[in-house]
């Protein structure tokens, strides 16, 4: 008879009146001699089970704990094996394919020559902050959620204030050597935790849409700010990590249907009131020959560069829309673009199948993260991830407005790719603690 511990009771009243525990196994003294074995005594239901009483520490026993500084190295090397390594060499191939694009979209051009380097140092760096943030235990991080949601909107504050102004909005903060950080896209990585944190701290398996409401004012308050600077597209970005989290923490389908509505009929009176340029955006959109040279231009010249890329595309620094100017930013916004006329067909489906293999991998260390928290960290970046990247490939052939949201570790820009680098190391730091109790 096998006994297991997860009943000790019960095994010990069966292990009593099987006959093999009660003399048919001979117990031998050292000397050889048989020992009649002792019987067992039958434990009632009502019984309660001896528990073993706590020992009083020791006179002599020092009062720091002094760790083995083998079981820290073998501790520090079950995190490095736990590391998503599959993660980490998809992101550096994915990179890499940006900065050759980079490098052959800005070579000839005088103002963004040498740009290329620039996005070197930014990946590079942005490995280090992946690896630091995915070191740091999740729990601190979503523990210190508030205080870096409400020093987000601060720092938000600070770009309406004092923040540099390009391009016809007012996004950036400027640092010196040279260095503009977008904060709009730094508090994306405090969105994810807040989310997480507020869901953790409900502790109900049904949402109620009330604490539904009470989360998305939180999160419209930024929105709200990120689109005043104006953008749009970026304040966009917080849906997704929202949407994720209250449907996971099982919001009923009769709220989904409600918002859904409420939607329809917000959405034509929010239009009269946005910008000229975002509403010319929404027209180019619906027809882009309207204004061919005007505000569709860069949508024509970007579905131009993606049927010329054919079958095997015309190979790098080659693209004639790309090489020619006649394709708008082509190492941000457009670098798709760009990558699809020198890389053709066979080039965007392998680089669409990297992107789906490193959302794939967030979802999985999501399906086994130790808790609810580290799940909703998780789901929070795929859905953040997918996000961007539906919205930029849609964008450049035409079946989503055009927007400035980037195509993630591929578009040009320091903090879009910071920003991208942290997340993921959020998702590593759930995946390293997967095992830890």
């Amino acid at each position: 008879m096998k006994i297991t511990h997860s009943n000790r009771r019960r095994s010990l009243n069966e292990a009593s009146t099987n006959p093999v525990f009660r003399g048919v196994l001979p117990f031998v003294s050292e000397t050889g001699a048989r020992i009649p074995p002792r019987p067992f005594t039958r434990i009632p239901a009502s019984h309660p089970l001896p528990i073993p009483a706590p020992q009083p520490p020791s006179p002599s026993a020092p009062d720091t704990v002094v760790l083995n500084p083998l079981s820290l190295t073998m501790q520090h090397r079950s995190g490095m094996r736990d590391f998503d390594w599959a993660m980490v060499l998809i992101i550096m191939i994915v990179s890499a394919l940006g900065v050759l694009q980079i490098f052959s979209a800005t070579r000839d051009n005088g103002l963004f020559q040498g740009v290329w380097w620039k996005q070197i140092f930014y990946v590079v760096s942005g490995f280090a902050l992946m690896w630091i943030v995915a070191r740091v235990d999740y729990h601190a991080l979503i523990a210190r959620a508030y205080p870096g949601y409400f020093a987000s909107i601060v720092l938000l504050l600070a770009v309406l204030i004092v923040g540099k102004r390009a391009w016809g909005s007012t996004r950036w903060i400027a640092l010196p050597a040279g260095i503009h950080l977008q904060v709009s896209e730094f508090a994306k990585f405090a969105i994810v935790l807040l989310v997480a944190r507020y869901l953790v701290d409900l502790r109900t398996d049904v949402l109620e849409l009330g604490d539904a409401l009470k989360l998305a004012g939180m999160l419209a308050i930024p929105m709200a700010l990120i689109a005043k600077e104006p953008d749009l597209g970026t304040a966009l970005t917080y849906i997704p990590i929202l949407a994720v989290g209250v449907f996971l923490a099982g919001m009923r389908w009769k709220y989904w249907i409600a918002i859904g509505v409420l939607a329809l009929v917000v959405v034509p009176l929010v239009l009269p009131r946005l910008q000229p340029y975002q509403r010319a955006r929404i027209v180019s959109f619906l027809d882009p020959e309207r204004d061919p040279q005007g505000t569709g231009y860069q949508l024509i010249q970007s579905k131009i560069a993606v049927g010329a890329g054919g079958t095997w595309g015309k190979g790098v620094t080659k693209g004639s829309q790309t090489q020619l100017r006649f394709l708008p930013v082509p190492h941000t916004d457009f670098i798709f673009s760009a990558f699809s006329e020198e890389h053709g067909f066979i080039g965007v489906i392998a680089v669409l199948s990297l992107y789906f293999i490193l959302l794939m991998q967030v979802v999985q260390n999501g399906q086994t993260a130790p808790d609810r928290a580290g799940m909703y960290i998780c789901m929070g970046v795929a859905a953040l991830l997918l996000f961007h990247i539906l919205v930029n490939v849609g964008m450049v052939i035409g079946k989503m407005p055009v927007t400035g949201i980037p195509l993630p570790l591929m578009s040009y820009g320091g903090s879009s790719v910071w920003s991208t680098f942290l997340m993921l190391g959020l998702v590593n730091s759930v995946r390293v603690r997967r095992f830890v109790n």
